[in-house]
């Protein structure tokens, strides 16, 4: 069974391609992840049989063979770094509803600064 490494795979299309020990890249459509796995992460080792379809060589049941290592996970924040965060955003949020409260939504630069905190919080806790 040919192996390689996940080039990318794009969940919302439905697909991505691998590129083979051999050089080849090959199509990687969603129907052919394991059962469970919905997505793959760029540098992912699989090992996969191939057929020819309408537009070249296509990815048959795929197996991971290694997950591709997490980098973020190395720099994740201290706990208690995480926790005096949260409760940071949580006094920031309470700004903002005492605002819709009283039937106002934040101005647009201000609303745009509290989603910019809350994404980046959302990826240091989603690690």
């Amino acid at each position: 069974m040919p192996s390689g490494k996940v080039k990318f795979f794009d969940a919302d299309k439905g697909f991505g391609f691998v590129s083979g020990d051999d050089g080849q890249d090959v199509f990687l459509p969603a129907g052919s992840l394991p059962s469970g796995v919905t997505t793959l992460k760029g540098g992912t080792r699989v090992e996969y049989s191939v057929a020819e379809g309408r537009r070249g060589a296509q990815a048959l049941s795929v197996r991971v063979l290694d997950p591709a290592p997490s980098l973020a996970a190395r720099h994740r924040k201290p706990a208690d770094d995480m926790s005096v965060i949260v409760e940071d955003v949580i006094k920031l949020l309470d700004g903002v509803s005492t605002s819709l409260r009283r039937g106002r939504y934040p101005d647009k630069g201000q609303a745009a600064k509290v989603a910019a905190v809350l994404r980046a919080v959302a990826d240091d806790l989603e690690v």
